[in-house]
């Protein structure tokens, strides 16, 4: 819930910011300072996910996020022509790196639920941007949880079954 607070004045900086760049006002505000602060601000959302969820290696996993955030990020971005469906893979895509797993193999259903919520995040921009607008902050990491969730109460309900429960699926 706390990366999730940091998150927030993050995405609504990084957001000011690129909307004064694509505005034609001339009295628009200066864009650099919004993303400066918004950018300077997602470490910090990493180091809160890492330590606070008492990752094994969280500096490690603070870096490992940083760099995975950029690296799905800045293309679905680019592939999306929209800043909002970038935001939430990229910092998704970070927190799956960040965010402790208990569970084996975790991140393919991390990774399947920040491609749903990034796909979400695509069409609501077109449809209720205000919705998009409104909640890309609070989905990556939401969606993260939820994915960890399912999959220890599907993993539960197999070993109830009579299943194996230590053996990947």
């Amino acid at each position: 819930m706390l990366a999730t607070l940091v998150l927030a004045p993050a995405y609504w900086s990084l957001l000011v910011g690129v909307v004064s760049v694509a505005s034609d006002r001339r009295n628009a505000p200066g864009a650099g300072p919004f993303i400066a602060f918004g950018l300077v601000l997602v470490p910090f959302v990493f180091v809160a996910l890492a330590f606070l969820s008492e990752h094994p290696r969280a500096p490690g996993a603070t870096v490992r996020a940083m760099l995975l955030s950029l690296a799905v990020g800045i293309p679905v971005s680019a592939l999306s022509s929209d800043a909002v469906s970038g935001f939430v893979a990229g910092i998704g895509a970070g927190g799956i790196a960040a965010l402790r797993s208990d569970l084996d193999r975790a991140w393919r259903a991390r990774a399947l639920a920040i491609l749903i919520v990034t796909a979400w995040a695509f069409v609501t921009v077109r449809v209720v941007p205000e919705a998009a607008l409104f909640l890309a902050p609070v989905l990556p990491f939401t969606s993260l949880g939820v994915a960890d969730h399912l999959l220890e109460i599907r993993r539960e309900r197999r070993a109830a079954e009579g299943g194996r429960p230590g053996l990947p699926e």
